[in-house]
């Protein structure tokens, strides 16, 4: 794309997405590119769809390995949760580490998402969360998948105890803040289903 940017030739994903129109600029007899160039963009195309086919089986594989894994599985009612969380959440919480936490506090303080503690003249007064933490890449998709919940709950009318509470943080703290508490919610209740077997089940407003 940067080559095309340098002759001034412009692509868009929208329509069919960047494969089609890499190949329409490729079709393309009017756009004065040398043989060489083409060459190389069809090349770059080439190594492209192979990266995006490749994703695509990995993501199929996980998937397939999720939904034969009975822990896996159910943690995929959680909201916000999908195959990469499912996975990453049962490999920090219930199989590596199982055991390591005796609580599920002790769970969030090890991804990252409980509330800084400063300390004064002997008060504690809860912080921001902190971004150092041990495993900053799944609290990153925790709350990035939280993320995509929140905007679902604010867009649609509460089905839920848990909408109408998130509905509630995002008027008074706004989506970002939502999305954190979201993802804490989250951790605890998978530590929860992990170690006590338990399945999720959201709470239903009452008719």
């Amino acid at each position: 794309m940067s080559l095309l940017l340098e002759r001034n030739i412009c692509i868009s994903n929208r329509k069919g997405g960047i494969i089609c129109a890499i190949e329409g600029v490729l079709e393309d007899a009017t756009n004065d590119l040398s043989t060489e160039c083409r060459s190389y963009v069809f090349t770059a195309k080439e190594y492209l769809n192979f990266l995006i086919e490749a994703i695509h089986r990995y993501d199929d594989c996980l998937e397939k390995s999720v939904m034969v894994h009975a822990d896996c599985k159910k943690l995929l009612k959680l909201e916000g949760v999908g195959t990469m969380n499912a996975i990453n959440l049962y490999l920090a919480l219930g199989c590596a580490e199982l055991g390591v936490f005796s609580k599920g506090k002790d769970a969030l303080a090890c991804i990252g998402l409980t509330a800084i503690q400063p300390s004064s003249g002997g008060g504690v007064k809860f912080g921001s969360i902190g971004k150092h933490c041990k495993n900053s890449t799944l609290r990153s998709q925790l709350v990035c998948g939280a993320m995509a919940a929140v905007h679902q709950v604010v867009i649609q009318e509460a089905k839920t105890k848990k909408d109408v509470w998130l509905k509630g943080l995002v008027e008074r703290r706004g989506k970002k803040c939502a999305a954190v508490a979201l993802a804490n919610k989250t951790v605890r209740m998978a530590y929860t289903m992990l170690t006590q077997g338990t399945e999720y089940k959201a709470e239903l407003l009452a008719a």
